[in-house]
């Protein structure tokens, strides 16, 4: 896999995946969760024109991944990291991730953080297993208390929730 900058063009491309990584939550009924669209083109741009959008090319420059984030309390937050299925469970994820950290690193971030569901296995037992520890809700910073009430208010406290943050 290769990763690069996404283009604009491809951000169609990049709902298409979310979507298709989303529905495995059907399955674990969650079906809200498999439901929920994708943020808006509109929205997903500034990703890219932040220079904080990373695509996981196949052997013929298709997307099969993406990974987008914000810079939140000194930090990298990833927003979304989605793998389409067809590539799951091939470390592409991981890689996107390391490759965010190499970035952050760059920019002399300290840490990653991210939002996720605490009992979902492909979210936080994943997110462990590529370095990150779950943060104490009661001592979180503004910018992730902000993220988590945006969160509950969207519905998505529904179902056990948390932060993660993964040193550099």
């Amino acid at each position: 896999m290769h990763i690069r900058a996404v283009r604009l063009d491809e951000l169609p491309h990049l709902q298409d995946i979310e979507r298709a990584a989303g529905q495995c939550f059907r399955d674990i009924g969650m079906p809200e969760i498999a439901d929920d669209e994708p943020l808006p083109l509109g929205e997903l741009a500034r990703y890219p024109q932040a220079g904080l959008a990373w695509v996981a090319v196949n052997d013929t420059d298709i997307p099969v991944a993406y990974l987008i984030a914000d810079r939140v309390d000194g930090n990298l937050h990833v927003e979304q990291v989605s793998v389409h299925p067809d590539s799951a469970r091939r470390g592409v994820g991981r890689l996107l991730l390391d490759h965010l950290a190499d970035h952050a690193r760059s920019e002399g971030a300290p840490a990653l953080t991210l939002t996720t569901f605490t009992q979902v296995p492909w979210n936080a037992p994943y997110y462990a297993r590529c370095g990150f520890h779950l943060l104490d809700h009661g001592r979180l910073a503004l910018g992730l208390r902000k993220i988590r009430e945006r969160e509950a208010a969207h519905g998505l406290d529904r179902w056990p929730r948390g932060c993660m943050r993964r040193e550099l």
